[in-house]
């Protein structure tokens, strides 16, 4: 029976709590490795518990399934904390966003792409990476959107409101695909200018901002 609410919260705490920061980053680091050499469906809780000496209980313990360790493995190499950005206008925010999903993508276009791809076969990791990794970035992109409206910066009834974070979370998701290449701040700047501020009836930002 599940607990409700920061009981739940605790007690997965209290799981965790026994291997240290600094073994869980271990860990962490391996399976990322492994990902890279064989891709998710090879990737298994066995391979994983003897590359870094560690029981397969342990791993189970701790994280419950292949697809939990995996999203938090990649959670802990993210640092696009976007809940953080509030620049004052939603052109700087959006920008701030740009310049660190491009810190957080680099080098990383190759192994996302492929769990991109694993998450379509998986329904288990689709819903873990969605909660974790997707869920904040469109909360935190949709509260910039919101100020933006309560500043008067954008019209309240203005449709394209809603696909914000779609089209920017979107695009960088999609041009690995279309073009090889991952989505870097210069791109994702252009993408804003050209596509996402005219749609909500924003002037282009001016150079040197």
């Amino acid at each position: 029976m599940s607990l409700p609410g920061s009981a739940q919260e605790s007690a997965l705490a209290s799981r965790r709590s026994k291997i240290t920061p600094e073994r869980a980053q271990e860990l962490y680091t391996a399976v990322l490795d492994l990902l890279r050499e064989s891709g998710y469906e090879s990737l298994t809780m066995e391979g994983v518990a003897s590359r870094t000496r560690c029981g397969k209980s342990t791993l189970y313990r701790q994280w419950g399934s292949k697809p939990e360790l995996v999203v938090a493995a990649l959670h802990s190499t993210r640092r696009t904390l976007l809940s953080h950005i509030d620049t004052g206008s939603l052109s700087g925010d959006l920008h701030r966003a740009a310049r660190l999903i491009d810190e957080a993508s680099t080098g990383d276009t190759t192994l996302m792409h492929a769990l991109s791809h694993a998450a379509l076969q998986s329904p288990e990791l689709l819903c873990a990476l969605r909660e974790t990794l997707l869920a904040p970035s469109i909360a935190a992109i949709d509260a910039m959107v919101g100020r933006a409206v309560d500043r008067g910066e954008v019209a309240a009834d203005n449709p394209a409101t809603k696909y914000v974070a779609a089209q920017l979370l979107g695009v960088v998701r999609a041009r690995p695909l279309l073009e090889g290449r991952h989505a870097d701040d210069a791109f994702l700047s252009d993408f804003i200018e050209c596509s996402v501020l005219p749609a909500l009836g924003l002037p282009p930002t001016p150079p040197g901002s």
